[in-house]
């Protein structure tokens, strides 16, 4: 009887551990080792680098900055609403995200285009109403390039070795998604034309919201 009774607070302490590990990891750096962390303390003295000030427009003319992110988990992904090949897939995959967060206020979306040159707060308009997405959580944003791409590379360390391709005039292009959280930190990266990838964000992102509890 003891036996079984020792058996079973030692199967259940083996499975408030696994829970507990189950905690997302931390991104630090360009090359996306991650780092695990436990104690408040510690991610506070090791983690430094979060997301940069901004201040965007998206495609219903409203000045989005990050106070719009502020205490909340946001997924930011790159596109351009001319791209033919993987960008069609991004957005279907990032509808599914908005769907599973519809009426969740505290979990936004973020689509930074890498040709503001050509999208224009009307074509970022006419991309969103074609392609049905819903602007209460979803920004799709546009503004100066050098503002853009200075924020896809110092904070969402958009590098060539993670999917962003660079050609000859300096055109950023990826296929991945990154999830940061309440506090700004990177706690997530995943291949947006992947399906599989997108059903773990989803995952991720329930994961995320325990930790405001």
């Amino acid at each position: 009887m003891y036996r079984i009774v020792y058996l079973i607070l030692c199967s259940y302490l083996m499975f408030a551990c696994t829970e507990k590990k189950q905690q997302l990891p931390y991104y630090n750096e360009p090359n996306f080792t991650p780092i695990f962390l436990q104690n408040e303390s510690d991610v506070n003295k090791q983690i430094t680098h979060t997301i940069a000030d901004f201040s965007f427009t998206d495609q219903e003319k409203k000045t989005i900055t990050q106070k719009n992110i502020e205490g909340k988990i946001h997924v930011a992904n790159f596109f351009f609403t001319s791209c033919g090949s993987i960008c069609p897939v991004m957005t279907n995959h990032m509808k599914l995200v908005d769907k599973a967060f519809k009426n969740d206020t505290n979990v936004i979306l973020l689509s930074f285009s890498v040709a503001p040159w050509v999208d224009s707060v009307q074509k970022l308009n006419v991309y969103s109403q074609a392609n049905e997405i819903d602007a209460k959580n979803w920004h799709l944003l546009t503004g100066k390039k050098d503002s853009i791409y200075t924020l896809a590379r110092k904070s969402y360390f958009a590098e060539e070795d993670l999917g962003f391709t660079k050609d000859s005039k300096d055109f950023l292009h990826t296929e991945h998604f990154l999830l940061v959280d309440q506090n700004k930190r990177i706690r997530g990266i995943y291949n947006g034309t992947l399906r599989l990838d997108i059903e773990q964000l989803i995952k991720d992102i329930q994961e995320l919201k325990k930790e405001e509890k």
